[in-house]
């Protein structure tokens, strides 16, 4: 058994770990009430959007975008945060993009682009080829700061650099559950599933060309949007509960440690009585 000095030590290291924690907690509690409320405002303009999208896209017009080549080169873009603490969080998105690599696209090349330190470390770890990194959207993150970053991405589509580009994220849906989405990005994706499979009649004012020119960037560029929100809003909520629980196990082993320290110090007070007792007896004899 450590000596009472010992488990004093550790009483005092995990104490103040607990407290780390909690502090994480409830500033990752504030910060995902915050950007829950901007995915949960965004969603629905971001979804129409999409429909919309594909839905002129799947029509006569003829978009850049939407034209879909032999496949020989696959970008994979991966959303993931700029810190840890959150449990598998990047670890999940990272091992989706690898997977995608190894699976669904082994027979291409493959080349990784990634929005968020920890994945494009991971990947680079890993011997993967990341062709660029944008780990400063969080800093300040708004539409503004992602829109040379998705003009990047559809720049290389349209001069053939990439015949395919996914985007692997984390998509949230409360603050314990986050789901790892992979969705094609480009080319436009024009197979839509039930209700909106049906083609609406479209009225283009001044015209249909006009229109495709502004909507069709705009949509690309939210689609990127969406979904760093989406993972900034799952990043907090994961990082809410591992601390959370991380917080919940420092104080198991808090009462643990206590608990052993009372019983070492009895034991110690128990031995000094036994030797008192002994030392008197002796006298006595």
């Amino acid at each position: 058994m450590a000596n009472l000095k010992e488990i004093r030590t550790r009483i005092t290291s995990v104490t103040s770990t607990r407290q780390i924690t909690s502090a994480m907690k409830m500033v990752s509690a504030a910060k995902l009430r915050k950007a829950q409320d901007t995915v949960t405002g965004f969603k629905p303009y971001s979804e129409k959007l999409t429909h919309i999208l594909a839905d002129v896209s799947g029509s006569d017009a003829q978009i850049n975008y939407a034209k879909k080549r032999d496949v020989k080169n696959v970008l994979i873009i991966v959303v993931s945060s700029n810190k840890g603490l959150c449990g598998a969080f990047n670890a999940n998105v990272a091992k989706k993009a690898i997977s995608l690599a190894k699976n669904e696209y082994s027979q291409h090349n493959v080349t990784f682009a990634t929005i968020g330190k920890k994945a494009g470390d991971y990947l680079e770890y890993n011997g993967f080829n990341v062709v660029a990194k944008h780990n400063e959207v969080f800093d300040n993150l708004t539409f503004d700061k992602i829109i040379p970053i998705a003009q990047g991405f559809m720049d290389s589509f349209l001069d053939e650099k990439f015949d395919k580009i996914d985007i692997v994220y984390n998509s949230f849906v409360n603050a314990a559950t986050q789901i790892v989405e992979a969705e094609q990005y480009l080319p436009v994706n024009t197979d839509v599933e039930g209700e909106t499979k049906v083609q609406n009649d479209y009225i283009f004012e001044p015209n249909k060309e006009e229109i495709l020119e502004n909507i069709i960037p705009l949509a690309l560029k939210t689609q990127v949007y969406k979904a760093v929100i989406d993972s900034y809003a799952s990043e907090h909520g994961a990082r809410m509960t591992a601390m959370h629980k991380a917080t919940d196990n420092a104080g198991d082993l808090l009462n643990d440690l206590k608990l052993t320290y009372n019983k070492a110090r009895q034991a110690a007070i128990t031995n000094e009585i036994l030797e008192i007792v002994g030392g008197a007896e002796a006298l006595k004899g």
